[in-house]
């Protein structure tokens, strides 16, 4: 045996090798013949029907008065009530004390540009009362969820208790209507207030 024949031996052990490859890779993978749908659109169109249902069945059962917020799980990618109502329930609070308190700074941040002039403007003419304070803040029903082109508001009837000088003596009890806005896409969890 010639040094030729090992070089002969040698490439038909290759040429064995990449034929039981070729054989091993088509078992596995399959062929396609003739004309075949192109199973990506069927599989993207059921990864969709599947994200559809999901949807559907991530919306929990909703008491009367916050049957709107379906609007919202509809719209927002992992939406959740609760987390929404403790986040807006918290901005209350955060909003109404610094008003009350002339906090420019912190309301900038919380407000749409419109909301913010108004309350610039109430605080410029002394509307605010510091001596005012939160006794008991509930959610008392979502009255409306629109969703207009990228945005999503949220209007929410608040039932607040307030007294001041620290005299629960003086509660009294207060109805509001706010909404919160934000773009619907948007990763950022905070919603700002666009009108009261």
């Amino acid at each position: 045996m010639g040094y030729g024949d090992l070089q002969l031996f040698d490439i038909i052990i290759f040429a064995g090798i990449a034929i039981f490859l070729v054989f091993r890779l088509r078992k596995v993978l399959g062929k396609r013949v003739g004309f075949q749908k192109n199973s990506t659109n069927a599989s993207s169109s059921t990864k969709n029907a599947i994200k559809e249902d999901n949807i559907k069945n991530a919306i929990p059962d909703l008491e009367e008065d916050f049957v709107e917020l379906k609007k919202a799980y509809e719209a927002i990618e992992d939406f959740d009530h609760k987390d929404f109502f403790d986040g807006a329930k918290s901005a209350f609070e955060t909003i109404i004390n610094a008003f009350n308190s002339g906090d420019n700074k912190t309301l900038k941040n919380l407000l749409t540009d419109k909301a913010y002039k108004i309350f610039e403007e109430a605080i410029n003419k002394k509307n605010n009362d510091p001596e005012s304070q939160i006794f008991s803040l509930n959610i008392k029903k979502i009255e409306k969820v629109s969703v207009v082109q990228d945005k999503i508001t949220i209007t929410i009837k608040f039932i607040s208790e307030q007294f001041k000088n620290n005299d629960e003596g003086t509660i009294i009890k207060k109805e509001d209507l706010w909404s919160f806005e934000k773009p619907i896409k948007s990763k950022n969890p905070n919603w700002l207030l666009s009108s009261t």
